[in-house]
């Protein structure tokens, strides 16, 4: 049994990162592994956004990747500088429930318990 990291980057919204994500952990989650946590850094904290207006026929991925870590008590943590930087997270712009305010180094203290990164 592996111990994954998820280390997500890429632009959550113009691609399809977070299905990506999603479909990931599903598989490990199945095959017994376990996810120590996720991490989103640079665009990717664009996922933590509260108060996103979707098109009605576009899924939203981050609730089901916030579902799914909740059933499975998978920490969401996301990058505060990254998400202050781009005027994302801030008292009148609260995260999206479920995520957690973190930094590169608690990420970096975190990977002491992981097998593989993997990266997104």
């Amino acid at each position: 049994m592996a111990v994954f990291a998820l280390y997500v980057q890429s632009n959550t919204f113009a691609s399809p990162t977070l299905a990506s994500v999603l479909r990931f952990a599903k598989a490990a989650l199945a095959e017994q592994h376990q996810i120590d946590h996720l991490f989103f850094y640079q665009d990717a904290v664009q996922a933590i956004i509260a108060d996103i207006d979707l098109p009605a026929d576009e899924p939203d991925m981050a609730a089901a990747v916030v579902s799914l870590c909740q059933q499975h008590n998978i920490p969401l943590l996301y990058c505060v500088t990254a998400a202050e930087k781009r005027g994302f997270a801030c008292a009148a712009k609260p995260a999206r429930a479920g995520f957690i305010a973190a930094g590169l180094a608690e990420f970096a203290m975190r990977l002491d318990v992981v097998d593989q990164v993997i990266q997104f």
